[in-house]
């Protein structure tokens, strides 16, 4: 079975979203809206918050359906 996946980048990191993997906790979501809108099409909109703000809420995801990159910097 294949995996789908959704990427969304700020620049500096890279979202990964697993919708498989999603048990739709809303955990994201709850802790910034702003960033993760199940109602708004893409639902993941990096524009909304802070880097960090972003990673920090990655890192709650219970299944691992998000995950993030660094970006590396192109000299």
């Amino acid at each position: 079975m294949s995996q789908h996946t959704h990427h969304y980048s700020n620049g500096e990191i890279t979202i990964t979203w697993k919708p498989d993997t999603c048990i739709h906790s809303g955990i994201c979501a709850r802790g910034l809206i702003g960033v993760f809108d199940p109602r708004r099409k893409p639902w993941i909109d990096m524009s909304q918050a802070e880097t960090q703000q972003i990673i920090d809420q990655v890192k709650k995801c219970p299944s691992g359906a998000l995950s993030y990159n660094m970006n590396e910097e192109k000299v």
